[in-house]
């Protein structure tokens, strides 16, 4: 499990400045994840990141109730991933996902909406896929603290690691540009 000291401490120190983001891509406490991550291929990394997604699409139903853009993210993500939306389309529904964290008062909240926007953005690029892990840390620090913070580190890498060792059926569609050697 992560150092929680260490995460409480780089949290409190961006919520002194009065940071949104308690944490980057950079942050000591990301770097076995990013480094996972780098050795991992991009429709592994699409499917860690939607289930995140799903997971967390989940919890916004419960807090937002009657607010449709997380699932319509997720829902668009995974047809993009199968080659049956279009880029453009897709994206539109990622950026109404963002767009909604900007209407949200709790800044739990607002950060989980970005991070299923992260998510669903893996589909284009794995790039994205370490700004899944910057915005929920962010949510369960400011909701539950950095114990609980930790905890959830382990578990995008034991997901991740499950993800790494099953291998889709051939029965899988994908889209081109995700093909095996992507």
């Amino acid at each position: 499990m992560q150092d929680i000291q260490a995460i409480a401490t780089e949290a409190a120190a961006r919520l002194k400045r009065k940071n949104q983001v308690l944490f980057s891509k950079n942050s000591a406490c990301l770097q076995p994840l990013a480094l996972m991550l780098a050795d991992t291929d991009h429709r592994t990394a699409v499917l860690w990141a939607l289930d995140l997604a799903a997971q967390t699409v989940r919890t916004l139903e419960v807090r937002c109730p009657g607010e449709s853009r997380p699932y319509l993210a997720l829902k668009a993500a995974y047809s993009w991933a199968r080659g049956e939306m279009r880029m453009r389309e897709a994206q539109r529904r990622i950026l109404d996902c963002h767009a909604l964290a900007k209407e949200l008062d709790d800044r739990a909240d607002r950060a989980l909406c970005h991070a299923v926007g992260q998510a669903c953005s893996v589909v284009h690029t794995a790039g994205h896929a370490l700004g899944y892990p910057v915005y929920e840390l962010t949510a369960i620090v400011l909701k539950d603290g950095a114990g609980a913070a930790a905890r959830r580190i382990g578990e995008y890498q034991d997901l991740l690691l499950y993800w790494k060792g099953r291998e889709p059926d051939d029965s899988s569609r994908w889209a081109g540009f995700l093909g095996r050697d992507a």
